[in-house]
């Protein structure tokens, strides 16, 4: 007899098997708050000047030291879908601002902690979310108003630097200036007259050895390798750029050449020979005196390139190639032909360096015609220079951030005091249950200094009174003081310590989208995983990486 089983009831009985349900308060909405304080709480000890690193090792066991929380979002693999909400704000924040992703995660954590105690008073999730909503459009409507200061010339090397001190300092604390300095030499020298700001006109190139203060801003583009021949230098150079080998030349289709004795051979081989030096005698007629190629460049082309003493660089990446063509103004060439003069680029200078005791190719561009610059980075070990690489690239996210607005606003979380003192008047105001939203949407804002105090061994609760009580006689610019003894705080505009306007716009604006997003959810529906391995290429590609 066959026994009878049962059909399962519900929502389960419309899925496969094997898949997974959460609804309701307990299953849904305060797992997934739960994994978000969780996500949040990780990166908090990461905040600020004094932020401690994470040691993260990814997939292909690779070492990340760095309390860059864009890095250490990227190379976790986050699985819970509620924390990817998170993520996915922060990688917004990452493609808009290019810095303030730790912000994104520290806030939306902290309001989500907030919304908890007020579900569980009895309050729905709409409730608190539409409070949320009123809380986040008073902050974006008062920020503003907290504008201390403006960068009003986007070419003057002093306002820029002080701009960007703050952003260096929150990933390398003590070295502030000479980077700030060095980032802001970089970024000015190449600012276009008419066009946007491109952050990809500023490269890095990292070299072992000596220390950060070696460090130094090139116009034009440094390459880690050596010259393929004997040519090392040359001024007033002709360049011209093949993205294939520089080589003897294969036919498109394949072809058999039948010899039957050797003097054919001999005939054959001088015939490859003459076709290789009418191509470089070409080209030294054409003017060129460097060759830069995609790929081998072949001993008998070495020869005569010698001969005709022409430089040979060899480029492997296809995306270093197209930065030095709009280095020198030339043309990739996809085929071994002889360029026109329009294909040709310029560079003043192109030469053998040795930095430390690394070879280095460096094409230089004097004067205003540079459109890219290279910072040359030094230090001790890989991921010390890895970790000055990711505050350079903040740093130049912010430049590019400032020609678009030069507002900014005090930092060392004294306007995210003066917003949270702001808005808790104005939930006083307010009628309904939306109310009590706002005022934990205040307190959520507090989390930034009490963070910036934890991260510096300083007394979290005896710092935020004393903020309050300096913003509520009118000090609207306090913050922490990260160097001060105890409970010490400053009035950051004062002390230089700004933040840019659009970081902290968008910030919120992330933040409190993503939470009341997480809010809203009720129901987690998850299908059973398909078997196999993984895909290949599931993470977005780092376009260096070919």
């Amino acid at each position: 007899m066959a026994l009878h089983v049962p059909k399962p009831l519900g929502v389960s009985s419309m899925l496969k098997d094997g898949a997974r349900l959460f609804s309701g308060l307990d299953e849904a909405v305060f797992r997934n708050i739960s994994a978000c304080k969780e996500f949040s709480t990780t990166l908090k000890t990461a905040y600020g000047p004094q932020g401690r690193n994470k040691m993260v090792i990814n997939h292909l066991e690779k070492l990340f030291v760095t309390n860059d929380a864009a890095t250490i979002i990227r190379e976790l693999e986050v699985e819970h879908p509620a924390a990817k909400l998170m993520v996915l704000a922060s990688q917004m924040q990452e493609q808009e601002m290019g810095d303030g992703t730790n912000w994104v995660i520290i806030f939306t954590g902290a309001l989500l902690e907030a919304a908890e105690d007020l579900l569980r008073m009895g309050l729905t999730p709409t409730d608190v979310a539409d409070g949320y909503q009123l809380a986040m459009n008073k902050a974006l409507d008062v920020l503003p108003s907290l504008q201390c200061w403006e960068v009003t010339d986007p070419r003057d090397l002093t306002q820029v630097t002080k701009a960007l001190r703050t952003a260096v300092m929150s990933k390398q604390y003590g070295n502030e200036d000479f980077l700030a300095k060095l980032v802001a030499q970089a970024c000015v020298s190449i600012l276009p007259e008419k066009t946007t700001f491109n952050v990809d006109n500023v490269r890095v190139c990292k070299i072992l050895g000596s220390g950060i203060h070696k460090s130094e801003v090139v116009q034009g583009m440094v390459f880690r390798r050596t010259a393929e021949g004997t040519v090392t230098s040359k001024e007033k150079a002709k360049v011209a750029v093949y993205s294939c080998p520089f080589d003897i030349t294969t036919t498109e289709t394949k072809g058999t050449v039948l010899i039957t004795n050797a003097g054919e051979l001999a005939n054959f081989s001088r015939g490859e020979e003459n076709r290789m030096e009418d191509d470089v005698k070409a080209l030294a007629n054409a003017g060129v005196t460097v060759v830069v190629a995609g790929g081998k460049i072949g001993d008998l082309a070495q020869h005569y390139l010698n001969k005709y003493n022409i430089m040979a660089v060899r480029i492997t990446s296809k995306w270093d190639l197209r930065r030095l063509c709009k280095t020198v103004g030339a043309t990739i060439l996809p085929k071994m032909i002889c360029p026109t003069q329009e294909e040709i680029g310029l560079c003043d200078r192109v030469f053998i360096d040795e930095v430390g005791d690394t070879p280095v190719t460096i094409f230089r561009q004097e004067g205003a015609e540079s459109r890219i610059a290279t910072v040359v980075i030094r230090g001790s070990t890989e991921n010390y220079m890895d970790d000055i690489e990711r505050a350079v690239d903040d740093a130049v996210n912010t430049f590019k951030g400032l020609c678009r607005d030069g507002r900014c606003i005090a930092g060392a979380g004294s306007s995210e005091v003066e917003l949270s003192r702001i808005i808790e008047q104005y939930g006083s105001q307010c009628p309904g249950l939306e109310q009590y939203a706002i005022k934990k949407f205040a307190e959520a804002l507090r989390v930034f200094p009490k963070v910036l105090a934890d991260n510096c061994g300083a007394p979290d609760q005896e710092v935020l009174s004393n903020l309050m009580a300096a913003h509520t006689e009118g000090k609207t610019n306090f913050g922490f003081d990260c160097e001060g003894e105890g409970a010490a705080v400053l009035d950051a505009c004062e002390k230089e310590v700004f933040d840019l306007y659009l970081t902290k716009y968008w910030a919120l604006k992330y933040a409190a989208s993503a939470a009341i997003e997480i809010l809203k959810v009720d129901q987690i529906i998850m299908a059973k995983r398909a078997g196999g391995p993984k895909a290949r290429g599931m993470g977005p590609q780092d376009p260096d990486d070919d």
